[in-house]
């Protein structure tokens, strides 16, 4: 009786066991349906002044459209930017940009792809944060790029930083400073802010 009793106990917590795991694996589902805005930010003169824009034609290929994690959904996930796009509501300025900087280039497109993800510690009622490695090719040139991502109520978002010179991009750098020049008091600077922002649906999930 004892045996038959202490059989039936294991069964129970082991069935429960398999259960827990298998509730926590399916526990969340993340989907993503492939819409993604770029988003830029150049800077001018001594003082630094921000001129920000976008790019309206982003291709964005996802590794899949959902997983039960960011890494299943984004790690792999990849965008080509068409640079004569380029957007910072004036019309002017953007003519300006695609002939006196991007056409410098060595190509028409930027490409970009998630290769690692990594989440910073949970806080009970706060967006979720990480950082995020990315893969820019830019100007025939290949460089990872961190970018701090924070994801809050389905909204996911990640902003970082390039060096232009990184991207052998001295060349197109000078063109555009000597092109605006009085405009730009003589300074145009070689970093530029990056970043992207997307959708992320969510089901099942613990967001707390």
């Amino acid at each position: 009786m004892i045996k038959l009793f202490l059989s039936l106990v294991l069964a129970v917590s082991v069935s429960l066991a398999a259960g827990e795991m298998g509730t926590k694996k399916g526990s969340c589902i993340l989907s993503q349906d492939g819409s993604v805005s770029v988003s830029w930010e150049a800077y001018k003169t001594p003082k630094k002044v921000g001129v920000g824009g976008v790019f309206d034609r982003v291709t964005y290929t996802a590794v899949a459209p959902e997983g039960n994690n960011f890494r299943e959904i984004l790690v792999g996930s990849s965008v080509v930017i068409e640079t004569a796009s380029v957007n910072s509501k004036h019309e002017s300025r953007d003519e300006t940009l695609v002939k006196f900087f991007f056409k410098q280039m060595n190509d028409s497109v930027i490409k970009a792809k998630i290769v690692d993800i990594k989440s910073d510690k949970r806080m009970r009622g706060k967006p979720k944060t990480g950082e995020m490695s990315v893969e820019i090719t830019m100007n025939g040139v290949t460089k990872v790029v961190a970018m701090k991502y924070i994801f809050d109520k389905g909204d996911l978002s990640a902003k970082g930083s390039i060096d232009l010179l990184d991207f052998s991009a001295n060349s197109a750098l000078s063109s555009i400073n000597k092109a605006c020049y009085d405009l730009h008091e003589g300074k145009t600077w070689s970093d530029v802010g990056i970043g992207f922002s997307t959708k992320i649906k969510f089901a099942l999930c613990n967001t707390n």
